[in-house]
């Protein structure tokens, strides 16, 4: 891995914020700092970027590549789309990392600590941490309702692809209960 230092926070850092789709409906000031406590963080084909388990305070925006999430060493999927976020889960539930991610070729991606409300320097410092901790849960917040929305798409389109395949969904589930029933019932 290759590391910026942390970023500053100037007009053209921010504009570079403001193309990243989750980003681009907040506040300069918001932004800037974000930035303060952001770093550049480039990967090369199969490096670990998050490790399954660990229990890092960094969280990604996907600047330019690919990457790949396992869980248990079973793929979960892939990620291109500039501006994607992952790593959230363990800010939002601080339990260690639920997956691994990997990067697929060349990746560089905004890396934002966390836990460096430190780095915010004023002198009404907690403030200033609420805010960014608000600015946080507010980017969670937009993206966990697209990824929701994402999947209540992908759910009906499964549910119309079984009925089209012969059946209703609870049609297929009462088969699969009787089926586990006769199995428990085994000699």
């Amino acid at each position: 891995m290759i590391e910026s230092k942390y970023l500053k926070e100037n007009i053209e850092n921010i504009q570079r914020l403001m193309s990243i789709s989750a980003l681009k409906h907040f506040e300069t000031r918001n932004l800037g700092k974000l930035l303060r406590l952001s770093k550049i963080r480039q990967y090369e084909d199969g490096e670990a970027i998050i490790q399954e388990g660990d229990m890092d305070p960094w969280l990604y925006f996907l600047l330019s590549g690919k990457i790949r999430i396992t869980k248990e060493g079973e793929e979960i999927g892939v990620i291109g789309k500039k501006g994607e976020i992952f790593g959230e889960m363990r800010i939002i539930d601080d339990q260690s990392r639920s997956a691994t991610v990997v990067a697929l070729g060349k990746t560089v991606c905004l890396a934002v600590d966390t836990s460096a409300g430190k780095r915010l320097s004023s002198a009404d410092q907690k403030d200033q941490r609420l805010d960014f901790l608000l600015l946080l849960y507010r980017i969670f917040a937009e993206y966990m309702s697209n990824r929701l929305r994402l999947t209540n798409e992908e759910l009906i389109r499964a549910k119309k692809e079984i009925r089209r395949l012969g059946g209703d969904a609870s049609d297929k589930e009462a088969s699969l209960d009787a089926d586990m029933d006769s199995f428990m019932n085994l000699p």
